[in-house]
């Protein structure tokens, strides 16, 4: 973890002396996140959003690292007793730093990279369950976007959890493996200044 911060802060540090050619910006859009594998069954997917801040760091030609800060609102259905749903709900905020590459003109880009999320809060049907979720979440990005103008862009990113939710009942490699983990769908508008 210390490593994944003194990247990002290496990353910033790099965008802040080549100012000119970095662009600061803002997000914002709509997650469809659920929980997968371990013991939870018959999970749906919960939608919320997320909005915060982003910084577009030119390395060379067409290559950018573009870290983020967000909140995010993720979580997942399930059903609850006698044939209800019920709801858990996380609250993160998370700092992915991506490799960002574009094609046609600056137009279409795909991205990938690491995003650590610091939990917020964590509520299962309204009761706080923070002390029983981890308080940090791996996870890997893939995505892509379209400039629509050069100010104005949109995209899509899947986010995959590397990290369990929870470390009750560990023990092992396969039981890190099999464990619970966030799984995360985003659309997102994007103006960059």
């Amino acid at each position: 973890m210390k490593r994944f911060f003194l990247v990002a802060i290496a990353v910033m540090a790099f965008g802040f002396a080549n100012a000119q050619q970095t662009r600061f910006g803002i997000k914002g859009g709509l997650n469809i996140s659920t929980v997968v594998g371990g013991d939870v069954d018959n999970t749906k997917s919960l939608v919320g959003f997320h909005i915060g801040g982003l910084a577009e760091i030119h390395v060379v030609e067409k290559f950018f690292i573009q870290p983020e800060l967000l909140f995010s609102a993720q979580g997942t259905k399930f059903d609850g007793p006698f044939g209800t749903d019920g709801d858990f709900k996380l609250n993160y905020l998370n700092i992915p730093v991506l490799a960002k590459y574009y094609f046609i003109e600056n137009k279409f880009s795909v991205e990938a990279g690491p995003q650590l999320g610091l939990l917020l809060s964590a509520k299962a049907e309204g009761e706080d369950i923070k002390d029983y979720t981890r308080s940090v979440d791996l996870g890997f990005n893939l995505g892509a976007g379209y400039n629509f103008t050069d100010n104005f862009s949109a995209g899509l990113r899947y986010t995959i959890g590397i990290s369990p939710l929870s470390d009750n009942d560990i023990d092992n490699a396969d039981d890190y493996y099999d464990s619970a983990k966030n799984s995360n769908l985003a659309l997102y508008l994007a103006y960059k200044f």
